[in-house]
Order: C-alpha cells, then sequence, then structure tokens
C-alpha cells in the first residue's frame, strides 16, 4: 500500500520525536509528503487564574492583567510550536521528503482528524503515552478518539516507557 500524503500529530515529548522519525521513514520508503501538525489546546496556551480567597487580597486588576496576558502567552506558544515544526520540516526535506506544518489551537482529537479530513490524508501517524483504565476514562486518549474517527488510515507509536507519563505526550 503506497502513501501519499501522511498526516504527522506532534508534541514536545521525546515521543513526539520517535513518531517524527517513524512517519520520515514511511515517507522515504512511500515517496509521500508529510505535513506536521501540533495542537495547542487551551490549557497549554495560558494557566487561568481561578478564584483567590479573600484573605490573600484579591485585586480585581490582577484579573483583567490575565486577560490582557493570554494574547502575548498565545502567540509566544505558537511561536515554540513553529520553531519546533519548521526544524522537523528541515529534517524531513534534508531527507528528501516534502514537508509542510500547520499548527492550530483547539481540542487534539478533534482537530487532528479535522485536519486529516481538510488535507486529504491517506495516513495519520501519532503517538500514545499507554493510558489505561480508570486514567484513561478520566483524561481521555487523543490517540484512541483518533482511531475511531480518523477518515483515513492511523499508525500509533506506543510509548517506550510507558510508566514515564509526565502529560506531555501526545498519547
Amino acid at each position: 500500500m503506497g502513501f501519499k500524503k501522511i498526516l504527522v500529530a506532534l508534541d514536545y515529548s521525546p515521543l513526539g520525536r520517535a513518531v517524527f522519525d517513524r512517519a520520515l521513514e514511511l515517507a522515504q520508503a512511500t515517496g509521500a509528503s508529510l505535513r506536521l501538525l501540533h495542537c495547542m489546546t487551551n490549557d497549554t496556551i495560558a494557566e487561568p487564574i481561578g478564584p483567590i480567597p479573600v484573605e490573600m487580597g484579591f485585586y480585581p486588576e490582577f484579573a483583567g492583567y490575565s486577560y490582557r496576558a493570554q494574547p502575548q502567552l498565545t502567540e509566544k506558544r505558537l511561536e515554540e510550536a513553529q520553531i519546533m515544526l519548521q526544524n522537523f520540516c528541515q529534517t524531513a526535506q534534508k531527507q528528501g521528503v516534502t514537508a509542510d506544518f500547520d499548527c492550530q489551537i483547539g481540542e487534539a482529537s478533534q482537530s487532528i482528524c479535522k485536519a486529516a479530513q481538510n488535507w486529504g490524508a491517506d495516513l495519520l501517524v501519532l503517538g500514545r503515552r499507554g493510558r489505561t483504565g480508570l486514567t484513561e476514562a478520566l483524561m481521555g486518549s487523543v490517540s484512541n478518539y483518533v482511531m475511531h474517527h480518523a477518515p483515513c488510515s492511523v499508525l500509533v507509536i506506543q510509548s517506550v516507557d510507558i510508566g514515564a507519563d509526565d502529560g506531555s505526550a501526545l498519547e
């Protein structure tokens, strides 16, 4: 089976590098092009300020500051993601593989599936942290959602060190 368009969902974790490396191998073997995707969720863009106890002396201007700072933080996170994706693109291009990238803000599961649909991907590659049982039920699984909703074939790269789930991998 030959692939023409491989969408690669990436993050900042070591697993993200393994996902990229496997997708690059497949692209080289099949002549496919790569689209590298990073999804930023609201919780990775900004840390919301919750209710502050009266004893701590809440000042209304602090709340206003957090709203003003959020666009700056979003811009910074977007710039960091673009640098990561550009570096991966350059690596692919040096290996003779056509590659571009996209960075989206939104819930990762749905954003990945939508990006695959819009681009016409015939393979989607992403990582999996290895959540099971209650952890997966409570926190969800991006890879599980994508496997059941993607418009194309899905290759899931399993995390080598399942016990080291630090929350930074896509899943």
